[in-house]
Order: C-alpha cells, then structure tokens, then sequence
C-alpha cells in the first residue's frame, strides 16, 4: 500500500448511481449510505452500494443492524465496506457534519482507507449543462492527525468513475426517475418485502 497521497478510489457506475438517486428520492432530508468494495494496491475499487437511511440518519440500533447484515452478504462475496456517502438535507450545505464524520470513524476503525463522498448539489444540478465525468461528490479521507479532510481541488484526480459515461447513465435515469424505485434500510425495516440490496434497480 503507497502513501495515503497516492491512493486512489475508482467507483462503478451502478454504486455510484444507486446512492444519488437515493438522495433524490428524499431531496429534502438527509441520507447516507454505504460502499462495498476492496483494496488492490493504491487503488480502493468500489463495486457495489447499499442506501441506508433517510430519517434519523444517527440512530445506532438500526445503523448497527444494517451494518452487521450488509457485512454478512457482501462477505459471502469477497467484499466489505469502504467507505460511507452522506448527503445533507439542504442542497446548498456542503459541510461535512458530525453524523457523517462518526459513521466515517465507524468504518475506519475496520477499514483505514475508507473514504466519505459527500454529494454535492451544485454539482449535480450542472450536470445537465456540462459534459463533466467526476462523480457529483466531495472526497473526504482522513489525514495523519485522524480529521477526515477534504482531498485537493474536490478530490477530482482521485476518485473516478469506472465506467467514463456513468454521469450521462445517470442523467438518463434522472429524466425517467428511476430514483422512485430505490430501497434503503428505512424502507426495509417498515416492509421487510422491501429488498435493499435493488437487485431490480439497474435491469
């Protein structure tokens, strides 16, 4: 493993794309989310995103619950949990509070170079005017003093999309508002028909 300046997170495009429209779907709340992945070399390789919460996004029992069961699939498969996403309630809030940043220590305590994508609205709302590829997040990681940090110029030589059309994917799916069909733990827990893992989503 390089220096923590040299490593590099690439996300695939149904990770990338499960946990934003997550966030549409609850435009006026806040929500998060996890990334399952794992670490070859410098590069942390997210394939794959669970959307945890839209209400109460820092109460414990049903964060631990929904960790322990994610844990428990995405092993089966060869993969853990890298990193953590947070949108805020208001869109113009690009602030990195204590709710993300306590669930981002959560999982650096398993995981050291676990990052937090934080979205960012601003970004988001370009995206139809502009031809951008770089995810429509913040990338935080921690430093050598433990405080997460927001990486350089937006983290954008830093965090890259798998797939280089996902944005234009995304985009699409906005237009057909695929984010009424997202699942998250809260939907879960009140139906337990309802499945979050989306096996459904992206076909």
């Amino acid at each position: 493993m390089g220096s923590g300046g040299e490593l590099r997170y690439e996300i695939s495009q149904n990770a990338y794309i499960k946990l934003v429209l997550h966030s549409l779907k609850h435009k006026t709340s806040a929500v998060n989310g996890v990334f399952l992945g794992r670490s070859c070399d410098d590069v942390v390789q997210i394939i794959d995103s669970v959307p945890l919460f839209h209400n109460h996004l820092g109460l414990l029992p049903p964060l631990e619950i929904s960790l322990i069961m994610i844990e428990e699939h995405y092993a089966a498969l060869g993969l853990g949990i890298v990193g953590y996403f947070h949108a805020n309630e208001r869109s113009d809030d690009v602030e990195l509070g204590n709710v993300a940043k306590n669930i981002g220590d959560h999982i650096y305590r398993y995981f050291p170079q676990a990052a937090i994508l934080l979205l960012d609205n601003k970004k988001l709302e370009a995206l139809p005017k502009g031809k951008d590829r770089l995810p429509v997040t913040r990338l935080y990681t921690r430093d050598a003093s433990k405080n997460w940090k927001l990486a350089g110029s937006d983290g954008g030589c830093r965090l890259t999309t798998k797939e280089p059309a996902a944005n234009v994917v995304l985009l699409d799916y906005i237009s057909s508002k695929k984010w009424e069909d997202v699942v998250d733990f809260d939907d879960h827990l009140d139906d337990i028909t309802k499945d979050w893992l989306n096996p459904e989503l992206f076909k």
